[in-house]
């Protein structure tokens, strides 16, 4: 249990958080055009809107919005846009305990691993080639995509053969699990346990936008980690597959995730 509380309130109990993310938060401004422009054109765009995103907020949400008990650990702007994110954050039932703002930036923090007995799982985005060896030990999960995979080892990543070689790469850095996303074609597991690759596919759906697929699988994959550790792995990742398939449905980033109660209740 963990305590807290807020000025002029007295403390109170709280259920402590089985779900921490350390990650940024990000506004999305996105213009909805019939291309992309060319360098130095102005083109015109048919919508546009404004929208909470940022990787690691993105992870966390999906994860509340499953029925995690979340937090965030992050800053954020003493602007307008951070006001609005945390009152997100708060609609969305996430601490705000460790969301702080600065008046001397408006961008997220970066994510940051610490080996204190519990269980982690790392998600290098934006991925560095130069990625401090630690990250690959100290992660219970090293969780990325196929572009990732391809900056972090150097080699191309196109499909489950291609991905089940990289995480071998990944593997021999010294990390215990290795997941490598495909988007619609799923993903590939590998492990210090059992050292063969495993591709895990997913169902074919229609995708309308898949902005954010990547932070919905991850977010839903934490929400399991934490309140279904007798799952295998590969269920949650069959079931984390089938989450982020129903997020490519619709448009938006966090507007996208789905909420407990609109998924089949196999899931839970």
């Amino acid at each position: 249990m963990a305590a807290c509380g807020e000025p002029g309130r007295p403390w109170q109990e709280e259920e402590a958080a089985a779900v921490v993310v350390v990650g940024s938060c990000m506004t999305d401004l996105v213009s909805l055009t019939s291309r992309l422009p060319k360098t130095g054109e102005t083109i015109h765009g048919h919508e546009f809107f404004i929208g909470f995103g940022g990787k690691g907020a993105n992870q966390c949400v999906q994860a509340a919005r499953l029925g995690a008990k979340a937090a965030i650990v992050c800053k954020v702007g003493n602007d307008s846009f951070g006001n609005d994110y945390i009152e997100n954050l708060k609609q969305n039932h996430i601490s705000t305990e460790f969301t702080y703002q600065t008046r001397d930036a408006a961008t997220g923090t970066a994510s940051i691993i610490v080996n204190n007995e519990v269980k982690t799982l790392f998600n290098p985005a934006p991925a560095m080639a130069d990625l401090d060896p630690q990250f690959y030990t100290l992660s219970s999960i090293f969780c990325c995509n196929e572009s990732e995979a391809e900056i972090l080892t150097g080699h191309a990543v196109s499909d489950p053969t291609t991905a089940g070689k990289a995480a071998m790469i990944l593997l021999e850095r010294g990390c215990q699990v290795v997941v490598i996303t495909l988007g619609a074609s799923g993903c590939v597991i590998l492990s210090q346990a059992e050292p063969v690759p495993k591709h895990i596919p997913t169902e074919a759906v229609k995708a309308v936008d898949t902005t954010g697929a990547g932070d919905s699988f991850v977010g839903a994959l934490a929400f399991y980690l934490a309140y279904y550790p007798n799952l295998s792995l590969e269920e949650m990742l069959k079931r984390s597959n089938f989450i982020a398939a129903v997020s490519v449905q619709a448009t938006g980033t966090q507007s996208s995730y789905p909420y407990k109660k609109d998924l089949p209740l196999a899931l839970f």
